[in-house]
C-alpha cells in the first residue's frame, strides 16, 4: 500500500510531499494538484500568510509525461516567505549578530508558550527553551503537504468514479440546520461561499461570528463534514483493530491540527436513542443496478458498518478547536526565565475551519486510496482496474 509523508517547517525553503509504493500507469494532472492547493487557501478569517503564498506543487520524481512511474513520487512546495526567514531558520548558518527588531522577535521572543499548542509539550520532549524548533514543524502549515499527497490520491480514486467532498456546518454558534445534503450539492456549492457553507443565510451567520471574534482579537472554531461516495461495498476489514477503516479515517481527521473530535455517521445523535431507530434498515430489489441490490433508506452508520464500507456513502465531521494563537494572548511562563509572562504571539488566522474541510478531503482521499489498494492492489493501474472489475462482477 502507498506511504504518505511530508517534511518541512512553515518557515523553511519549503514542504516536500513523498508518497511510496503508488502503482505506475495513474493519470496525474499537475493543474489537479494546483487546484487542491488553492483550495486550501480559501476562507473568510484566513491570515496574512494566505496573501504571501500562492501554493504550486514542483513534481520532484515519480511522475513521467502526466503518468506515475510506480517509484516514489516527491513533490515540492517552495516558501515564498523563505526570503524574510532565512536569516532565522537557516540549515547551517548561524543567526547573525545584525538582526532588525522584526527579526530579532522571530528569533528569541519564543520562550512563552501558547496554551492549546505544541509549544510546551513539545520543549519537554526535545529537550529545548527555543520554542520555534516545536512550533514550525507544529504549524499547520504543513498540511500544504499534506493537501498534495491527498491530490495524487484522488485522482487514483478518480479513476474509479469516486468522489469526496466537504462543507462546514458550523463556525462559533453559527450552525447549519439542514438534515440532508447530497454530495453533488456539496461539490456544486461549497467552493462559492468564504465560509464553504452551502446555505447563504446560515453563511452569514458565520461571518458574523468571524467578524466578531476579530474584533475582540480572538479566534473561533467550528465543524466541517467529509461526504465520499461512490465507494464499493467491502473496503476495509473487520479482523484487526488497526485494519477497521473507520479507525482508520477517524484517527487520519484527528492528526489534523486544531481537530479536537471526530464522528462517523451520526455517531453523537445515535449516542441517545435507542437502537430500533438508530441501525439502518436493509432492503432488496432485484430491479436495482446498485452494488448487490442492497440498499438503505438511512444512513445513520456513515457509510461504515463493523470496519467496512456498505455502499452508502462515508460521512464524517470533525470539530475543530479555535486556533491558539491569540493576538491577545493567555496567560503563560516564561520556561528560561519561570516568570510570568504572556503568551508569544506568532502570525495566525483567526477561523480555519473553511480550509480544515479542505484537508480533511486529502486525509480520507489517503485513508480511502490505501484501503482501495489493500483490496485490489497491483504494480499498475491495469492490474488495479483487472482486480475491481473482476471483484464488482461479483458483487453485481
Amino acid at each position: 500500500m502507498p506511504r504518505f509523508l511530508t517534511a518541512g517547517e512553515s518557515h523553511g525553503r519549503g514542504l516536500v510531499a513523498l508518497i511510496e509504493s503508488f502503482p505506475a500507469g495513474i493519470d496525474i494532472s499537475i493543474d489537479g494538484i494546483n487546484e487542491q492547493m488553492r483550495r486550501r487557501q480559501l476562507g473568510f478569517g484566513r491570515g496574512q500568510r494566505m496573501k504571501i503564498e500562492s501554493d504550486k506543487v514542483i513534481i520532484q520524481s515519480g511522475v513521467r509525461h502526466g503518468k506515475t512511474l510506480g517509484s516514489p513520487i516527491a513533490m515540492l512546495i517552495e516558501n515564498k516567505d523563505w526570503a524574510n526567514w532565512q536569516k532565522i531558520m537557516h540549515p547551517q548558518k548561524p543567526i547573525p549578530t545584525k538582526l532588525t527588531p522584526m527579526q530579532y522577535r522571530r528569533a528569541y521572543d519564543t520562550t512563552t508558550p501558547r496554551p492549546g499548542h505544541a509549544d510546551l509539550s513539545g520543549a519537554f520532549k526535545y529537550d529545548t527553551h527555543d520554542l520555534r524548533n516545536v512550533l514550525e514543524r507544529a504549524s499547520a502549515r504543513e498540511t500544504a503537504a499534506r493537501v498534495a499527497c491527498g491530490a495524487v490520491a484522488r485522482q487514483l480514486l478518480d479513476q474509479f468514479n469516486i468522489e469526496i467532498a466537504s462543507h462546514v456546518i458550523s463556525i462559533g454558534k453559527a450552525k447549519l440546520t439542514r438534515k440532508k445534503t447530497t454530495i453533488q450539492e456539496i461539490l456544486d456549492m461549497a467552493d462559492d461561499s468564504p465560509v464553504r457553507c452551502i446555505d447563504k443565510n446560515t453563511e452569514s451567520k458565520m461571518i458574523a461570528e468571524i467578524k466578531n471574534a476579530a474584533k475582540k482579537k480572538d479566534t473561533l472554531g467550528g465543524i466541517f463534514e467529509v461526504r465520499i461516495a461512490g465507494l464499493p461495498i467491502g473496503l476495509g476489514n473487520n479482523a484487526q483493530w488497526y485494519q477497521r477503516l473507520d479507525g482508520l479515517l477517524a484517527g487520519a481527521i484527528m492528526s489534523i491540527q486544531s481537530v479536537k473530535g471526530v464522528e462517523i455517521g451520526d455517531a453523537f445523535a445515535a449516542a441517545q436513542k435507542f437502537g430500533s431507530v438508530v441501525h439502518d434498515s436493509i432492503y432488496y430489489d432485484s430491479r436495482r443496478a446498485d452494488q448487490a441490490k442492497y440498499y438503505r433508506k438511512t444512513n445513520t452508520a456513515g457509510g461504515i458498518e463493523g470496519g467496512m464500507t456498505n455502499g452508502a456513502d462515508i460521512i464524517i465531521r470533525a470539530a475543530c478547536k479555535p486556533i491558539s494563537t491569540l493576538m491577545q494572548p493567555l496567560e503563560s511562563v516564561d520556561v528560561k526565565t519561570k516568570q510570568a509572562a504572556n503568551a508569544m504571539v506568532e502570525r495566525s488566522d483567526i477561523c480555519v475551519v473553511p480550509a480544515a474541510g479542505v484537508v480533511g478531503e486529502a486525509m480520507a482521499a489517503m485513508v480511502i486510496a490505501n484501503a482501495f489498494l489493500d483490496k485490489f492492489g497491483g504494480d499498475s493501474k491495469n492490474e488495479v482496474m483487472s482486480n475491481y472489475m473482476s471483484y464488482m462482477g461479483r458483487v453485481f
